[in-house]
């Protein structure tokens, strides 16, 4: 079988975070006998619309360059594709160049691309509509899908390596964010929120001047150790599509406070991994924070059951594995004929 990836970010060095659980996912599949290639702007002329802030920031600051972008995306996809048993085009921009190779494809939907499909309903709908199959990462965005006129939805989360071994906390216990500063990510809730406690914050983007704490890009290798020394992490984001750093943190078996939206309510368990709190309610993620800082017993419980559940439901073996069935499902079946009709529609989690 031959599986055709289209993406719009993909790592450009062994540090580079950008697409990062992309790469991860494709090399495990490749790993299992699956022969992929790979089409991504490091293969193509992007025009600066990859990278840097990101596809969406970059095409609201030049939007004439969008036909550009996806004419040179689209001749290198439909060089890739010609061979190909499936096409499996992550985010919703890939996803129309996978429309116009003329083999089989699924959208893989990751959070930023639904809002773009709810702006542009006469573009999402068609891509969707047409795909073999749409996947999700979360529920919550499988809902989003359906609505959006998708007829198959199948959810398959991002996946996880799962540490051997747990580290011990800092003196005095440290609160760890990691993520992009930026407004949706509810950054500056959490700044105001940690006030009086150390609040260690890995990440880089626009707010990074009000955040003191912002160590900037923080290389994969640095980063797990952060994850074993925090005594809490904490995700208030506004909306997730996901949430890796989330589950990274719990792999790493530490408490999470995250805000109760999108994908970090599949991730978190209120009261058994976790402690959910309102998006933008900085007294409630004060008080779930202060509440764990207190209690060693109630954080080590909580992180316990948090390293079992990714351990057991987004291992990069579980997750693989849904994938590959996946791939077997739909290799060869003609676009926009896969799906059910629009009475039974329905989102399913992969076997």
């Amino acid at each position: 079988m031959k599986v055709v990836v289209l993406t719009t970010s993909y790592p450009r060095h062994a540090d580079d975070a950008a697409g990062r659980f992309i790469a991860d996912a494709v090399e495990r599949v490749r790993t299992a006998g699956v022969e992929v290639e790979v089409v991504s702007p490091l293969g193509f002329r992007h025009f600066g619309i990859a990278y840097g802030h990101g596809v969406m920031a970059n095409l609201r600051r030049r939007p004439w360059l969008l036909p550009a972008f996806l004419g040179s995306f689209a001749r290198a996809a439909r060089r890739a594709s010609r061979d190909a048993d499936l096409v499996h085009a992550h985010w919703l921009p890939a996803g129309v160049v996978a429309m116009a190779t003329g083999r089989p494809y699924l959208v893989h939907l990751h959070g930023s691309d639904v809002e773009l499909a709810r702006r542009a309903r006469w573009l999402a709908r068609p891509v969707l509509r047409r795909a073999a199959a749409v996947v999700c990462v979360s529920h919550a965005l499988a809902d989003e899908a359906l609505a959006l006129g998708a007829r198959d939805v199948v959810v398959i989360p991002n996946g996880v390596e799962v540490p051997a071994d747990v580290g011990a906390e800092a003196d005095p216990p440290e609160v760890l964010y990691a993520g992009r500063l930026s407004r949706e990510k509810g950054i500056l809730e959490l700044v105001a929120a940690a006030e009086g406690m150390k609040l260690v914050v890995a990440g880089d983007g626009p707010l990074r001047d009000r955040v003191p704490q912002a160590r900037g890009f923080v290389p994969r290798a640095e980063l797990g150790g952060l994850y074993g020394r925090a005594a809490v992490f904490a995700c208030p984001s506004h909306r997730e599509g996901f949430g890796v750093a989330c589950l990274e943190a719990m792999a790493h078996g530490r408490p999470v406070v995250a805000s109760s939206v999108g994908g970090l309510l599949d991730l978190v368990v209120d009261g058994e991994t976790g402690i959910h709190v309102p998006p933008g309610d900085v007294a409630a993620l004060r008080a779930a924070l202060q509440r764990l800082l207190a209690d060693p017993e109630l954080r080590r419980r909580l992180g316990a059951a948090g390293r079992r559940r990714a351990t057991e439901r987004f291992s990069w073996d579980a997750v693989t594995r849904q994938t590959l069935e996946l791939y077997a499902r739909y290799a060869g079946k003609k676009p926009g004929r896969s799906g059910a009709p629009p009475s039974e529609r329905r989102a399913t989690s992969a076997p």
